[in-house]
């Protein structure tokens, strides 16, 4: 079976199966594990490099208007790979390319292409796709095994998370964007919950939207987590000034006892893969360490001040 992955979490999944061999095209923006840099790539992204935040933001937004793609196939190379299987997504048009035109292109490609779709809103959703993958693929077992594998995780956070008092449970906020800002929707509010807080700011199962600065303010977060979708720490750093620079930064209770955070959103929070359950591990971690030990092998969240040396 020849498989291309048109998202970076799929292209997680399918590696995680041991269908590394078997995936044949990718995404310009799967880079885990490092073994498929060098596939063949398959996507563009139409919003030109080095733009900020805020010109990122006005770029969707027009893209979306006006019924734009933001990423467009390369359907010379998709001829050329003749995929049995194609994995993407129509859950978000800001993530990957449009789920109609991969089902047009689909029907132009020789033989019989079965095109899979990933909608997860949630972490059990996410699980699940590794399942859905897994059948697709014709390793139903196999997937059987790593969907146990990473349940048994979230069940044991859950389990010592239970333990945690209400009054020691903080409130925590998470960030998806700061200019304009943006609350963590989705499975978000559930990860917190794991973890062992407080969600209050950000919709469960639902996309993550547009909030004012007033709105953060008001849901007095204790802990305040900065995770940009599809920023990596490195670039998070660049933005962190447009958040300690507002004015009612200084008066939210994470600010004041410093429980203000920054951790690799591409990596981990924003991509709806295995590593999700990663991303509870570390949440896990940062809100209740001496419940929580990190587990081996996974980075830290980390203070403002330590991004800012690290950067």
């Amino acid at each position: 079976m020849k498989i291309v992955s048109l998202l970076p979490s799929a292209t997680e999944i399918i590696c995680g199966l041991g269908l590394r061999d078997s995936l044949v095209g990718v995404t310009h923006e799967c880079d885990y594990p490092a073994d498929v840099l060098g596939l063949p790539v398959v996507t563009t992204l139409r919003i030109p490099k080095g733009l900020n935040s805020a010109e990122i933001d006005a770029m969707v937004n027009s893209q979306l208007e006006t019924d734009s793609a933001l990423y467009s196939l390369n359907t010379d190379v998709l001829g050329q790979l003749a995929p049995d299987l194609i994995v993407t997504q129509a859950l978000c048009d800001v993530c990957a390319v449009s789920a109609d035109e991969v089902n047009a292109i689909s029907c132009q490609l020789p033989g019989d292409v079965n095109v899979v779709n990933l909608e997860p809103a949630c972490l059990n959703d996410v699980l699940d796709t590794v399942l859905l993958v897994g059948e697709a693929a014709g390793c139903r077992e196999l997937a059987q095994q790593s969907h146990a594998s990473l349940k048994q995780r979230v069940a044991a956070v859950a389990q010592h998370s239970s333990a945690i008092a209400a009054e020691n449970r903080p409130r925590v906020a998470i960030l998806e964007w700061i200019d304009p800002l943006f609350d963590g929707g989705h499975w978000y509010p559930e990860l917190i919950e794991l973890a062992g807080g407080i969600p209050c700011f950000g919709d469960r199962h639902g996309p993550s939207r547009r909030r004012n600065w007033s709105e953060l303010a008001a849901s007095a977060p204790d802990v305040l987590v900065v995770s940009l979708c599809g920023f990596d720490l490195q670039r998070t750093a660049l933005d962190i000034p447009l958040l300690t620079n507002q004015p009612d930064y200084g008066m939210l209770p994470a600010t004041q006892t410093g429980r203000v955070y920054a951790v690799d959103g591409n990596s981990y929070f924003s991509r709806p893969g295995p590593r999700l359950v990663d991303s509870l591990e570390i949440l896990a971690n940062l809100l209740h360490p001496n419940v929580h030990p990190l587990p081996e092998g996974l980075p830290e969240a980390l203070t403002l001040a330590s991004l800012t040396e690290e950067s």
